[in-house]
């Protein structure tokens, strides 16, 4: 299996998409502006106790109150607590956190009035972004991650990855760790760690608790909560923290910016694949050029098709989301039972495509097509935990009910992954009427004419639907010919795939789009 990471910068977002074989299994796009990032730590105000819900709600600066609750709070949050309470109170020098005095938690069955009171500044972590109309989820077990490790501040543990099974690589790893961690600190020793020399766990330690460090003369300086002490890196840089391994053949981005941060942050973890990081400088925007807009089109919506006809119904509810399996126009020779069997074994090798693709999280019911026999039951439940072993999210698969139901609990920690593949009309906006197509072109040429002639601007990109591409540059003297010789050939015409039918974008020199619009197209 090949990997092959490619990330799409734009003024407003950055898009990152990852395809196994060619086939598209992640997409990710995140606003350039993005706060309340799981991974982010913050000094936060307790704003409100709810003994009820044994839980509080946490002033992190988002619109909603962060939610946090007494299982999450972990066994050295009194620790934490009291040194919190000591640094805010001394604005001129840090206490030493090595000799920060350790203060057990008394009950894990406790409750939060216990612990906490109204106006406590603590150190909190996002570990699930704001959800529809819920704010951020909290805890307070901090820990920041490497490549190799992962930190935790008052921990006292040296844990190893379950999926390093040599017991002689594991006990190895446990006492070089041990040997090297810093005081007060517990260590998560992970899978990629597996093989390294000491020297580059220690190196990244180091590297790890002074971020720690610098969290907390951010919390000491901070006028008052909220406030932001530690950002987790960026999305990308997070992406290949925990993904990036033999099977990546290439990286390609369009950024010089992002190309540089990449690169540097790829020859630091693994100089051998430093080669592998591209800046994208075609004039296809980098998705078309890589074949990966037409997947995301084909891949979310309501219905996605998977083979042979057959299709997946996949709806979401606020409580959870509902996948019926059909098997549509599709005739093959065989019995009814071999047929039912062939529709639910590529239906869920799509699903599980389908539910990284979204990152679908919470709990997943699916409607297969009814099966008579037992083995076939089983021999598809296998073929759903062999197709998620690949998923990073944690995720629990039950065996078909006797309704032939399968239900799939799986990690979530942002919100589902929507992509509106459904356009609108760009001529009528929806009301049903529009100007005759065949004066498209004309239409387009009177612009050209206007920024040429009037505005005084020579050099731009016209941005295209395929289709009308395709009409604008077939035969001999094309019309985008015509178009050169008539007003220069500063003109440049491109097809963008994510443009609808009859729409277009200009864009300058700089980048920039130049708006064309004109009154009955905004109407």
């Amino acid at each position: 299996m090949t990997s092959e990471l490619t990330i799409n910068v734009q003024p407003d977002s950055i898009q990152i998409a990852i395809t196994e074989d060619g086939d598209l299994v992640e997409y990710q796009k995140e606003s350039q502006e993005v706060s309340f990032a799981v991974g982010n730590l913050y000094l936060g105000r307790v704003k409100k106790l709810m003994p009820g819900l044994n839980a509080c709600f946490v002033d992190v600066g988002c619109d909603k109150e962060a939610f946090l609750h007494y299982q999450d709070l972990c066994p050295q949050f009194a620790s934490l607590k009291q040194y919190v309470k000591q640094v805010r109170s001394n604005r001129k020098k840090l206490a030493p956190f090595a000799k920060a005095q350790r203060v057990p938690l008394d009950d894990k069955s406790g409750s939060i009035t216990s612990v906490v009171e109204q106006g406590d500044e603590i150190i909190v972590q996002v570990i699930k972004e704001p959800i529809s109309t819920k704010g951020p989820r909290l805890t307070a077990e901090v820990s920041i991650a490497g490549r190799f490790v992962v930190l935790i501040p008052f921990g006292d543990k040296v844990s190893v990855s379950s999926k390093i099974k040599s017991p002689e690589e594991r006990a190895r790893l446990k006492q070089l760790v041990h040997s090297i961690k810093p005081k007060n600190c517990g260590v998560i020793v992970r899978t990629v760690a597996e093989g390294k020399r000491v020297a580059e766990l220690d190196s990244e330690l180091s590297i790890l608790y002074r971020r720690w460090e610098d969290s907390l003369v951010l919390a000491q300086k901070a006028e008052k909560p909220p406030h932001l002490i530690y950002e987790e890196t960026s999305r990308t840089i997070a992406v290949l923290r925990d993904l990036l391994n033999a099977s990546f053949t290439s990286i390609h981005v369009n950024d010089e910016k992002t190309y540089n941060e990449i690169r540097d942050y790829v020859e630091l973890i693994d100089s051998d694949k430093a080669n592998i990081v591209k800046l994208y400088q075609g004039e296809l925007p980098i998705f078309d050029n890589f074949a990966i807009t037409k997947q995301i089109k084909s891949s979310f919506g309501r219905i996605v098709s998977y083979k042979s006809g057959a299709y997946l119904v996949i709806e979401h509810t606020e409580a959870l989301h509902v996948v019926d399996v059909n098997s549509g126009h599709r005739i093959k020779a065989g019995t009814q039972e071999e047929n039912a069997l062939e529709v639910n074994l590529g239906a869920a090798d799509e699903l599980a495509r389908q539910l990284r693709l979204r990152d679908m999280g919470g709990i997943i019911v699916v409607d297969f097509i009814d099966m008579a026999l037992a083995e076939d039951r089983q021999k598809l439940y296998e073929r759903m935990c062999q197709n998620m072993e690949r998923d990073r999210a944690k995720h629990n698969i039950l065996p078909l009910s006797k309704f032939g139901l399968m239900q799939i609990t799986r990690q979530r920690v942002r919100p589902v992954m929507d992509v509106p593949v459904d356009e609108t009309c760009p001529t009528c906006f929806g009301k049903g009427t529009i100007r005759p197509s065949i004066l498209f072109a004309d239409q387009l040429e009177n612009k050209i004419s206007r920024m040429v002639r009037q505005m005084k601007i020579r050099h731009f990109t016209l941005f295209v639907h395929p289709y009308v591409y395709a009409y604008l540059t077939k035969g001999f003297f094309t019309i985008k010919l015509r178009w050169q010789f008539k007003y220069g050939f500063g003109i440049n015409l491109l097809p963008d795939q994510n443009m609808p039918f009859l729409s277009y974008r200009f864009i300058d020199l700089k980048g920039e789009e130049i708006d064309m619009k004109e009154e009955y197209e905004i109407l």
